[in-house]
């Protein structure tokens, strides 16, 4: 597996603020409108009919018969990994689909530049375990490492902002490797026995921007991912050992007690439960547009105390 790195000096976000709070569903296709300004990403069109059918379909099938559907129906198809347990198991899955070099799954890791060590090391041995799978790393924007991000936001942004946070760590990354890499759709290894908001996850979904997802897992439970990582020897993240059963960020992630919920150790005490990528666009829109408002009456309250000061 070979990793590329994508370059963290571009300043766009790969939506334009105005264009992401036009992104809505279209309410008779469920799909995004045609009017978007990212045409790449709405080559595929879904009425809602359409889009409920190939669910009923697709629910009854084994995960490697959806993965063959979604490389051979849908184009510009990457899988997003965080190299947690389900993705691993996406990954091996595909790996023994031999597809053709053409048909073959890239990956997406965002690098938010504060993962587990576990979490880096792990990267190694997977680029061994399928050296044909190429990686496209992507980044905080304008932030190489750790050190970068901190002088850019200060040292415990997540603390300080937590939505700037999840915008400038994952979302922007996000969507700024969608719109380098002109992505349609993406495989996810989300799950229903995750629990919360994705206890009703269908195995095929369209985003209020128009980009298709593939849930080919939905229907397992961490015991059967648990059960096929231990029958194919695949590599896994050592904090698995320690406790852990999902892993993010280390700031945000916490050993679960036993018997806990797969997903309790992650913004422990928290109402949050998703990082970002999978809530939906417009609230990261709105959310920007409050930053500007406020930063820009910071800056005329500014301007008018320099003023009443040269004046007295």
């Amino acid at each position: 597996m070979s990793a590329i790195s994508s370059p963290t000096t571009t300043s766009s976000s790969g939506y334009d603020l105005d264009d992401t709070m036009s992104l809505s569903p279209d309410d008779e296709s469920g799909y995004a409108s045609g009017a978007s300004s990212e045409p790449s990403i709405a080559e595929v069109l879904f009425t809602k009919p359409h889009l409920t059918f190939l669910n009923r379909q697709l629910q009854n099938l084994e995960p490697e018969d959806i993965l063959r559907w979604c490389t051979t129906t849908l184009p510009s198809l990457y899988q997003t990994s965080a190299l947690g347990l389900s993705g691993l198991v996406i990954m091996d899955m595909l790996s023994k689909l031999k597809l053709p070099r053409p048909q073959m799954v890239d990956v997406i890791f965002l690098d938010t530049l504060h993962h587990f060590p576990q979490t880096m090391d792990l990267l190694d041995r997977v680029q061994e375990r399928y050296p044909l799978i190429n990686v496209h790393v992507f980044k905080p924007d304008q932030a190489e490492t750790t050190e970068d991000f901190a002088k850019l936001y200060g040292d415990r942004l997540w603390e300080a902002n937590e939505q700037l946070y999840d915008w400038t760590a994952k979302v922007e990354p996000a969507q700024r490797a969608y719109r380098q890499l002109q992505v349609t759709a993406v495989i996810t290894g989300r799950r229903r026995s995750q629990g919360d908001k994705r206890g009703a996850l269908p195995v095929l979904e369209v985003d209020e921007a128009g980009l298709i997802k593939i849930n080919p897992l939905a229907n397992w439970s961490f015991k059967q991912v648990q059960s096929y990582v231990k029958e194919n020897k695949l590599p896994y993240n050592e904090l698995l050992d320690r406790g852990y059963k999902s892993i993010g960020d280390w700031h945000s992630t916490q050993p679960v007690a036993e018997g806990d919920s797969e997903r309790a150790g992650r913004w422990k005490g928290q109402e949050k439960t998703e990082c970002g990528i999978h809530n939906p666009r417009s609230k990261y829109a709105e959310f920007l547009r409050q930053q500007q408002m406020k930063e820009q009456q910071e800056a005329l309250q500014q301007a008018l105390e320099v003023e009443a000061s040269a004046q007295s």
